[in-house]
């Protein structure tokens, strides 16, 4: 399976590829990034990515292999239309959708494309929650960077 490793802001972003479709995005937060090589998936995704990083209201649009359950893909959907710059809250949003706020988190940390389906805009209502099931670390503090860097103010 094709696979890159894109330098960003804050370290490296693993990204992985069929012919056709975005099959998982990993934190490799401490790799070293190499050359895009002549895929266009990956291509593609490493564009837009550069394309947020330029501009925080960017709108991704990359083919993705969405592997999860029917209320998984309802939670992704939702996380898609927090727009940039805002949060919601996991209780918030489990009652949007007739759920309870760890089966919102446990969609969160099921997400293989983290940024893309933005689940760092979903916060604790006491403060900002966990980050692709971690509480603490450098994980954490991705989730506290890419909240500053859309603008969001807690």
């Amino acid at each position: 399976m094709p696979t890159a490793i894109i330098a960003t802001p804050f370290g490296a972003l693993a990204l992985s590829a069929t012919a056709h479709e975005l099959v998982g995005i990993d934190f490799s937060l401490d790799a070293p990034a190499v050359e895009i090589p002549a895929h266009p998936v990956l291509a593609l995704a490493a564009s837009q990515f550069a394309r947020y990083f330029d501009d925080p209201g960017f709108v991704f649009s990359l083919p993705l292999r969405l592997s999860g359950t029917d209320y998984r893909r309802r939670v992704w959907d939702a996380l898609v239309a927090i727009p940039a710059g805002s949060a919601e809250t996991y209780g918030r949003l489990a009652e949007r959708l007739g759920s309870g706020p760890r089966a919102v988190a446990g969609a969160c940390r099921a997400n293989a494309f983290p940024i893309v389906i933005p689940c760092h805009r979903v916060v604790s209502a006491q403060g900002l929650g966990g980050y692709a099931g971690r509480r603490s670390g450098p994980l954490l503090d991705l989730k506290r960077w890419l909240l500053r860097h859309e603008g969001y103010a807690a």
